[in-house]
């Protein structure tokens, strides 16, 4: 199940190139210390500098104007607070084209495209940035359960077992204590798994990260059904009251390390398919003309920015979503430099 941001991505590639001028508007949203924004002097200057670009009767210009009044309009009235990051594609001569994306994710820095059809590559790396993961937070009694996404928290779940005391045990042996001690404790990790698998398997998750403590994590590492164990990443010492946004900083962190192990290997494998004569190109052109004939299973392409880099990186991600082709952006430019940058495993030769 694609996330939701994804499915906006698709749905904005789909936009057909217009004659008329796109707006495409990232912003960092995020206030200051005393609750301040700063991009409202560059949405000024950038929007009223490039309407003077436009022949003043044209329809072109006509159109801008109208963006900016709405974009102007929008920022205003419509912004929540709470935004860091705001992705908006305008085109008013385009049947009134509006949409817009606030994130809890923190965009770097402001940035505005203005061309035929929305420029993309900003939230597609955004989205590749911050996926959507589980994280469980446990001790031998309770449990928190989080799905993470787009650096905020989608859900949450959490499971509270009886605590065992040692007055409730009255005249019982150590032995026969510590049993159904025990025993409490695996029944708890056997009601936390169940939760997980549940929630694992209607949010579609790929990876999980486990924290808890030295006795907790054990119980649910043993308890663990085949299909739960390939998702887990990593394990972290957090305690139960950890706070919230401690465990989204701590376990991002671990998906950011398994992002950068899935790179590498996805990347290896697609060399060696290209090697080896199998269902790969490598480099710019044959990457563009396997995804013009449809061919393209997945594109694999360095996230290194600036000048016609953009301009390639947003046609080839145009291409790959409007034929289907998944996308996956490294981020360690070393990785595909010496095949040009990008390269593509195909779903048959022609």
């Amino acid at each position: 199940m694609p996330s939701l941001l994804a499915a906006q991505i698709d749905s904005l590639a789909a936009f057909a190139p217009t004659e008329l001028p796109v707006i495409s508007l990232y912003l960092n949203t995020q206030s200051d210390e005393h609750g301040r924004d700063h991009f409202a002097s560059f949405v000024k200057k950038e929007l009223h500098t490039r309407a003077g670009t436009f022949a003043p009767q044209s329809a072109a210009h006509a159109s801008f104007l109208r963006d900016v009044e709405r974009i102007e309009n929008y920022l205003a009235t419509e912004l929540r607070p709470s935004t860091n990051g705001l992705a908006l594609f305008a085109c008013a001569g385009a049947e009134g084209f509006f949409e817009t994306v606030q994130l809890n994710a923190l965009l770097e820095r402001h940035e505005i495209y203005v061309d035929r059809q929305p420029h993309l590559y900003t939230l597609a790396l955004v989205n590749e940035q911050f996926p959507r993961y589980a994280a469980v937070v446990a001790d031998t009694d309770s449990a928190r359960l989080f799905v993470f996404g787009l650096s905020s928290t989608i859900s949450e779940d959490q499971v509270e077992s009886p605590k065992m005391s040692r007055t409730q045990a009255g005249g019982w042996s150590q032995a026969r204590y510590q049993r159904r001690m025990e025993n409490n404790h695996q029944q708890h990790a056997k009601e936390v798994l169940e939760v997980l698998d549940r929630v694992v398997r209607k949010e579609k998750i790929q990876y999980i990260v486990f924290a808890g403590d030295r006795v907790a994590i054990p119980l649910l590492q043993e308890q663990l059904s085949p299909f739960l164990a390939a998702k887990v990443i990593d394990v972290l010492r957090l305690d139960m009251r950890t706070p919230e946004r401690q465990v989204l900083e701590a376990s991002l962190a671990a998906m950011r390390r398994q992002d950068t192990r899935d790179d590498s290997e996805k990347v290896e494998h697609l060399i060696g398919d290209y090697r080896s004569g199998g269902l790969a190109v490598v480099g710019v052109p044959d990457v563009l003309a396997a995804l013009s004939k449809g061919q393209v299973e997945e594109v694999l392409l360095s996230t290194v920015s600036g000048g016609e880099s953009d301009k390639m990186s947003e046609t080839i991600l145009a291409q790959a979503r409007q034929t289907g082709a998944r996308f996956r952006l490294i981020e360690d430019a070393t990785l595909l430099s010496a095949v040009g940058g990008v390269g593509a495993s195909l779903r048959y030769r022609s």
